[in-house]
């Protein structure tokens, strides 16, 4: 491929993999190159001013992590979205022309079929089906002031259980017999 360089990269166009949305849905397309803030300023836009009820993030490739992210900071701004998530794969099509062209004819054109990773996340203000795949709950939203002690963590199921007086570290005496840089036996503690 050193002989070649890429002149076009084109994508598979898919449908949303999400039945009964709306017409009118705003479909974020993210791309590698695309800045964040921008994206989340005309999504923002979309949510807060127009007053959509839905928004579609979708990325393929490079761009699945930058998708992730809108959709993390759209969650913690908005609050309250419930989210689905469908996971596929599409096809890229790379076209990359010969840069040495034989002398006899015209330059020779190499396509390259590309399955990449794809990742379409729905989020809504309205409920989703909870029984399909991919679906996630709005998160609870803490209030300013709200008493968090008892709480259990983030990401965890239960609460973690108290720790046992047998597991806590202990201090430990160590002798240390006699050394040519010390004079006699040194008592020290360490912490396990």
């Amino acid at each position: 491929m050193e002989n070649f360089r890429k002149v076009r990269t084109s994508e598979e166009e898919m449908p949303l993999p999400f039945p009964d949305l709306p017409p009118d849905v705003v479909e974020m397309k993210v791309k590698e190159g695309s800045k964040i803030r921008n994206l989340m300023n005309f999504a923002m836009a979309q949510m807060e001013l127009k007053g959509r009820r839905q928004i579609v993030f979708s990325g393929c490739g490079r761009a699945v992590t930058k998708t992730i992210t809108c959709v993390e900071i759209m969650k913690r701004k908005l609050g309250g979205l419930h989210q689905v998530t469908k996971v596929r794969y599409k096809t890229v099509l790379e076209v990359w022309e010969s840069q040495e062209p034989p002398p006899d004819g015209p330059a020779q054109n190499l396509t390259v079929h590309k399955n990449v990773p794809s990742i379409c996340i729905l989020l809504s203000r309205d409920p989703l089906d909870p029984n399909q795949a991919g679906y996630q709950p709005p998160e609870h939203r803490r209030e300013a002031g709200e008493d968090t002690a008892g709480s259990s963590p983030k990401g965890l199921k239960r609460p973690l259980p108290p720790p046992c007086e047998e597991l806590l570290p202990k201090k430990l005496q160590v002798q240390v017999a006699d050394s040519p840089r010390g004079s006699g036996s040194t008592a020290g503690q360490l912490d396990h």
